[in-house]
């Protein structure tokens, strides 16, 4: 092989060696482009998981999705004056969406309750605010049954014949049990029949477990339980109802002397 030849063959060598690396090269630019993308896909997945989190979360407490009966955590506001004769309810922010403990005395005996504020924020409201201003002092238990499944003894009427309240209605419905099964010790609101929104000072203990069926409307608004004390008030239950019937005024007369919670 001539010089001339050598020259011309390890020029061409030279030749594909460079373009061999220069593919080499772009391979692993192509490589690191590839994974530096992928990361950057996972990121923005990620965040868009987040995004989608985020909004949905956003819907369905903040926008249009939330829940009407969601509780509300924001400051408490002024509620109207017990007894007043407004047409506005206690705005349900006043329960705090907290549990609320504290004693009921009926004749001498002393009740201790306790309120489910995020389960039923406008009665805990309502019932807090009407306690802690004086509005069930001297106020009688007009109404008690005794069914073999229907015990309740009603409470909470200033005038005493079922007709009364604080002046003013309020509604929904809330926290009423799906199996219609209400337990011995639940509280709950009394109301109209067929009318939710009917609400007033009037409630009602459960002394036995009791099946209460729905109305049109639904069930009863349950918002607290007796914790400690309900067998204290057994010479009303077992005193029977004046009349010797079944649904109507206690014999041993059931007087709420006093009331408060915090």
């Amino acid at each position: 092989m001539s010089a001339k030849d050598k020259i011309k063959n390890s020029a061409a060598a030279n030749e594909r060696i460079k373009r061999f690396e220069a593919k080499q090269t772009l391979l692993v630019n192509q490589q690191a482009r590839k994974v530096r993308d992928n990361k950057l896909a996972g990121i923005f997945i990620v965040a868009a998981l987040v995004l989608a989190s985020g909004l949905q979360f956003a819907y369905f407490n903040f926008g249009p999705g939330q829940n009407p009966t969601a509780c509300v955590t924001t400051p408490p506001v002024a509620a109207p004056t017990p007894g007043s004769h407004t047409v506005q309810a206690p705005d349900p922010r006043l329960s705090e969406c907290r549990d609320w403990t504290g004693l009921m005395q009926i004749n001498n005996v002393n009740l201790g309750i306790t309120l489910h504020g995020k389960l039923a924020p406008a009665a805990v409201a309502n019932f807090v605010n009407l306690a802690n201003n004086g509005f069930y002092s001297s106020v009688t238990c007009h109404r008690m049954t005794n069914y073999s499944t229907f015990k309740v003894l009603q409470c909470g009427d200033p005038k005493g014949d079922g007709s009364g309240g604080p002046g003013y209605y309020f509604g929904p419905i809330e926290n009423a049990p799906a199996d219609q099964i209400y337990k011995k010790g639940w509280i709950a609101m009394a109301r109209q029949g067929n009318n939710a929104t009917s609400m007033g000072s009037q409630f009602f203990i459960m002394y036995g477990d009791s099946k209460i069926p729905n109305d049109q409307v639904g069930g009863y608004t349950v918002f607290g339980e007796v914790s400690a004390g309900l067998s204290g008030l057994n010479p009303v239950f077992n005193g029977g109802i004046v009349g010797g019937k079944q649904d109507g005024k206690p014999k041993v007369a059931a007087i709420i002397k006093s009331a408060s919670f915090n």
